[in-house]
C-alpha cells in the first residue's frame, strides 16, 4: 500500500513539475537564448535551463528544506533527511532549441543517494508542457498519464517492436553506436530516435514504444521516467542484473527484455568500446 509520505512527495514531484514546465513553454515562446556549451558545442544548455531549475529548487526547498538537491545545471547538495530530488529542467534541450514539442521538466525524488545502483525511487513526475503531458508514478503505486492508468504492452516479439534509442553528442561514439543501430534496425520493425530519454522512457509505459535503450544518460535523464516505465509493468536495468546507469539502460516489458538484452549484449560488446558512455 502507498505510504501517505509517498503520496505527498508526488504530488509535490507534479506541481512542482507542472509549474516548472509552464516557466519552460513561456521562456520557449518569447525566444530561446544559448547560454553555454557543455559537452561538446552541439550539447548546448539555455538560460531556460537555468532559470527553470533555480525555480524548481525553490519550490521543492520551500516545501522541504532538509531534502538534498542533485540537478543538471547547478551545484549538488546533500540533505538530512535521507532523500534527494533528482532533477533534469529541460530535457531535451535541443529539441526545445529547435521548436519540436518533445521536451520535458524531470522530477524524482529517491531515498539515498543520487546513484541509481543505490538509490530507492520514490515518486516521480515528467511533464511536457509543450503538448499538456504529465507522466507520474510513485514507487508500488503504478503509473499515470493524465491521470490514466499506464501498462506497458506485453507479447511483442522482436521483429515488430518498435525500439527507441538515443545517441552521445560525441561525433565518435556516436558513429560507433550508428553501427549498433545498423545491426539492429533489420531485425525489429523499426527504430526511433526523439531526443528525450525521460519521454523516451515514459513512452513505453504508455506503448508508444515496445523498448527503449541507451548508453551515456546521466541519473536526471532517467529517474523520474525510469520510475514511470517499472511501475508500468516495464523491465527497467542493463546488461545481466546490473540496474540501469551511466553504461547502459534498457526498458521494455519483461518478455521482450529478455528476447533482445543478449542481441543487444552482441551488439555492444562487437561495436562499441568500454569507455563510449
Amino acid at each position: 500500500m502507498t505510504t501517505p509520505a509517498s503520496t505527498e512527495l508526488l504530488a509535490l514531484a507534479q506541481k512542482t513539475a507542472i509549474t516548472a514546465g509552464e516557466l519552460a513553454r513561456r521562456r520557449r515562446a518569447e525566444g530561446v537564448e544559448i547560454a553555454a556549451s557543455k559537452s561538446s558545442p552541439e550539447d548546448v544548455v539555455t538560460l531556460a535551463d537555468r532559470e527553470t531549475e533555480t525555480r524548481i529548487r525553490e519550490l521543492l526547498a520551500d516545501a522541504r528544506p532538509n531534502d538534498g538537491f542533485y540537478g543538471e545545471e547547478s551545484t549538488a547538495t546533500a540533505g538530512t533527511s535521507g532523500l534527494t530530488w533528482v532533477v533534469d529542467p529541460i530535457d531535451g534541450t535541443v529539441n526545445y532549441l529547435y521548436g519540436i514539442p518533445f521536451y520535458a521538466v524531470s522530477i524524482a525524488v529517491v531515498e539515498g543517494d543520487a546513484d541509481p545502483a543505490t538509490w530507492n525511487a520514490l515518486a516521480g513526475a515528467v511533464r511536457n508542457p509543450a503538448i499538456d503531458e504529465l507522466f507520474s508514478a510513485r514507487a508500488g503505486g503504478g503509473a499515470e498519464l493524465n491521470g490514466r492508468r499506464l501498462q506497458v504492452k506485453t507479447g511483442v516479439p522482436l521483429s515488430l517492436a518498435l525500439f527507441g534509442t538515443g545517441f552521445s553528442y560525441d561525433s565518435v561514439r556516436r558513429t560507433r553506436q550508428a553501427k549498433v543501430l545498423h545491426g539492429l534496425i533489420h531485425r525489429v520493425r523499426d527504430v526511433r530516435r526523439m531526443g528525450a530519454a525521460s519521454l523516451d522512457l515514459c513512452s513505453v509505459a504508455a506503448g508508444r514504444l515496445d523498448l527503449y535503450y541507451e548508453r551515456g544518460l546521466n541519473p536526471w535523464d532517467h529517474a523520474a521516467g525510469g520510475l514511470v516505465a517499472a511501475e508500468a509493468g516495464a523491465r527497467v536495468g542493463a546488461f545481466g542484473d546490473d540496474r540501469e546507469g551511466l553504461n547502459l539502460l534498457i526498458a521494455a516489458a519483461p518478455d521482450l527484455y529478455a528476447t533482445a538484452e543478449p542481441l543487444l549484449v552482441n551488439l555492444f560488446n562487437e561495436f562499441m568500446a568500454d569507455d563510449d558512455i
